[in-house]
Parts: C-alpha cells; structure tokens; sequence
C-alpha cells in the first residue's frame, strides 16, 4: 500500500520554472467534491491540483526517511516530499479503511510537525508553495448544509445543541499544529510568503470557522491571529471579510458557528489600533458590532462582544453616546435573558462616558431602565437597579438628577406599591433611599407630581367605567326586533 501511495508522488515537472509563478487564484473551487473532500485516485481532481498549485519538485527522495538521516543540504527536498505524501486524502467515515495508510499519514505529519518546531532552515520558495498545497487539500473542505428546518425558530435551546466532530480530526488536528507552527516560523520569509498566504488562502480559513467542531475554530483562531499580526499587508482585507461574515449572519442567515471567535480575534485587534480611530474603524463599530445584538442567539457570543464594544468606548469615549442609542435601537422587548445582558453591556458603557454625552442619551435612556425596573421578571428589575451600586453612574445621576428622578421616580413608585419580589422590593427602597439623601425636596415634589397623575388617571378610569355602564343600561332599554342593529345614542 505504501508504494501505492509513494507512486503518486508528482515526479520533476518538463514545463518551465515560469509554470511556478501561478498561485492559488488559479481556481480552487476544482478541488471540491459534494462531500467537501478530495478524491486524488481521478485524473481530473489531480489536473485540477495542478492548476492551483503547479508540480515544482526537485530531486524527488524517499519519503520515508527520517530527517536525521539525510544531510542539512537535502531536508527541504524531505520536507517537500513528505508534504507531497501527506496530499494523499482517505475516507475517515469508514475506521477500517486504509488503516495502515492512514498511521503512516499520520506519523508523517507529526514528522513534519517535529522538522518546523526546531528551528528549520529558511523556507524556499518550492517549500512554502508545497506546504500551502498540503494545507489546502487537507484543511480547505465544504461543510454539509445546516440540518436545521426552516420552520424552526432559532431559540434559546438551540444553543445547546451537540456539536458535530469530523472523524478525521486525528489528522486534521496535526495539519492544523504544523500550519500554525509554520506561519509562526522566523524561518518564513514573510515577502515571499505572501504570494502563496494570499487573499484566496485567507478566505479559505475564514470559510473554515463555520465549523461544528469546536477545536477546530480554536485551532483557526490561533491561525488567523498569527497570520493578522505577520502580514501587515493582508489585515485591511482580513478585516473586511470578517465584517462580510458579520453583515451574513445578522441580515441574511443568522446562522454561523464560529461568531465568537471571529469577535475574539478582533477583540484583541482593536487594542492595537491608533488614535484617533480610522473612519473604517467607526464604520465597522456601528454596521457590524451594533447590530449584531439584534440576533437571538446573541447569548453564544455575547461575552467577546461586549468585550469588542468596551474596547472602542475605552479608546475613545466620545463613540460611547452612539453605542448607547444602539443598544436602544435594538434593545429586546420579549426576551428578558437578552434585556439582562443589554443592562450588564450597558453598565461597562457609562462606566467611561463623559458627562457631556451622558446628557446627549439621558432621556432615552432612563426612560428604557424605568421601563426594565417595572419588569415582572426580577432579574431584569434586579440588573437594572443594581446600575445605582455603581460609583460612576451614580455620580452621574447625581449631577443630573433634575432630569432623571422624574423618569425614574414614577418607576420606584410603582414597584414598591405591586411588585410580587421582595429582592427587587428592597432594592427599590434602597434607590428610592439614596434619592431622598441625594435631593429630599426634589423626591418630596415628584412624588407629589406622581400622586396627582395618579389621581387623574383614575379619575379617567372612573369616567370611562361610568361611560359604559351608561351604555349598557341604554342599550338593555332598547327593544330587539330581530335582527335590528341598535342605536344608542
């Protein structure tokens, strides 16, 4: 078998070193099959992987040698031909094929694996092109569409679902290694690099982090981030797919796994960026972060986008009063475990405004804490009066108190008089506490302003009651002939 495999080793190409300037962009949907795999026994899948990676091998030598066997002057031809061994791709469905091939594989790759962690020599340019074609065919494959019907709504539950893990992960997971140790090598020359790691390749990745695997997406996290940060020359474009990613998920399909470590990556990017913040930057923070609260499963990525958002406010404050009005925007009416996670959101925010853009959102904004401070779920009454044991907000409060009690005060009121919790009811005894020794008379007369509004919606009431009461007794004097509609008037 293994002579089989070793036969398949593309020998010295007769075409000429120009043949070698072609890279991915050639056409990599070629190397697709409906299953997402490579069937390398066809001849055309193997004139298709010679028309994205074109055959430029050197002295071919036996695969099978190890590298402490061969000289220092001959370890990148090994290098190159055992990556050519490993574009052999099996079929994992089936744990009793190919078996011994499968363990050679395998130790070949941990080989491979071994060579780049110990400081190998620099990569040639044939090197690096072997290495982004063996990644290519092992790592680059289409995903089977979401089994998930149509009919049903992408709830809370579906969150949990079990994740689907390729059987071929054992390989997988050693190619994914060798990748990540390679972009990683000061022996890769970062110019010469960029012709093979380019925008094709870099999508390819991204493709990947729609993975049910979750080792997988940590895997490419680790990738794209060393990627991001050693080709300077690719991070505009890296940024922009990962903000075509985010426009599909929230406009289009909602559905999309790998959602938090895409806001991972970029988390950590936006610490690097200079101030004051770029125009794309902005543009970024409010058509992709801001909306994508709107979507339901919000809750799976919500930690890392929170964390995204903090990281813009924290360097520049100013953005902080258009992410407030944003969260206003898509604030959730129905789903209370979303409206906690707003509040918890809302709170890192006003922790760095400034008093000026406070004042901007105020109204707005505590006319929608009142209206959660009077929910009937008491984690979202708790969430919201807990925002008063914050130093900062509080001081805010206090300096702009002649605005805010009023919004506010009707809200404690009510609480205290008909809420069923007795946490959130303490709660509110306390707020309404520190607004009494915060401004006594201001507390005295919008509370008095509260009972008189009181007093005239019940007196509505009274005369709508008594409006239909006279109704119904004109209408029990009228007498029904048939049919006959009545007419009261």
């Amino acid at each position: 078998m293994w002579k089989q495999i070793i036969s398949k080793l593309p020998r010295k190409s007769p075409k000429s070193d120009s043949d070698s300037s072609r890279t991915l962009n050639s056409g990599p949907n070629a190397l697709s099959t409906s299953s997402g795999r490579v069937d390398f026994a066809s001849p055309s899948a193997k004139q298709a992987s010679v028309g994205v990676f074109p055959v430029r091998m050197i002295a071919v030598i036996e695969p099978l040698l190890a590298f402490k066997d061969v000289p220092s002057s001959e370890k990148l031809n090994l290098f190159i031909s055992k990556l050519s061994l490993c574009c052999v791709v099996f079929d994992f469905s089936d744990p009793t094929k190919n078996t011994e091939e499968k363990e050679l594989k395998r130790a070949t790759l941990l080989e491979l694996l071994d060579f780049v962690s110990q400081n190998p020599p620099k990569f040639s340019e044939p090197a690096i092109l072997a290495t982004c074609k063996m990644c290519f065919i092992n790592l680059f494959r289409v995903f089977p569409p979401y089994y998930r019907s149509s009919t049903n709504n992408l709830g809370e539950n579906d969150n949990y679902d079990e994740p689907t893990f390729d059987p071929a992960w054992s390989h997988l997971q050693i190619a994914y290694d060798f990748l990540l140790k390679f972009v990683s090598s000061p022996s890769l020359e970062t110019k010469v690099a960029t012709k093979y790691i380019n925008h094709l390749f870099i999508l390819r990745i991204i493709d990947l982090f729609d993975s049910e695997d979750p080792r997988e997406r940590d895997c490419l996290k680790a990738i794209l981030h060393r990627i991001y940060g050693k080709f300077m020359v690719h991070r505009p474009f890296i940024r922009k797919c990962i903000s075509n990613v985010f426009y599909s998920f929230v406009f289009e399909t909602e559905k999309h796994n790998g959602i938090a470590e895409l806001l991972e990556i970029f988390g950590s990017v936006i610490t690097g960026f200079a101030l004051p913040l770029k125009e794309e930057h902005k543009v970024f923070l409010w058509r992709a972060l801001i909306p994508l609260h709107k979507p339901k499963s919000l809750g799976v990525y919500f930690q890392q986008l929170s964390y995204s958002v903090t990281q813009f406010t924290e360097k520049e404050p100013k953005l902080a009063s258009s992410v407030i009005k944003g969260l206003l925007k898509y604030w959730p009416i129905t789903n209370s475990q979303k409206e906690v996670m707003f509040l918890s959101e809302l709170e890192e925010i006003l922790e760095v405004i400034n008093m000026v853009d406070f004042q901007e959102v105020m109204v707005p904004l505590f006319g929608r804490i009142g209206q959660c401070i009077n929910s009937y779920h008491f984690q979202v009454a708790e969430r919201a009066l807990y925002l008063w044991n914050n130093d900062q907000i509080l001081t805010l409060i206090a300096h702009n108190r002649h605005v805010i009690l009023p919004i506010v005060l009707p809200a404690l009121e009510s609480n205290g008089q008909n809420h069923w919790n007795q946490a959130v009811l303490n709660l509110t005894l306390n707020v309404r506490k520190m607004f009494t020794e915060m401004d006594e008379a201001l507390v005295l007369a919008c509370i008095s302003s509260y009972r008189l509004e009181q007093e005239k919606l019940n007196s509505a009431v009274e005369k709508r009651n008594e409006a239909w009461e006279c109704l119904k007794n004109a209408a029990r004097l009228q007498p029904i002939v048939g049919n006959t509609a009545v007419l009261v008037s």
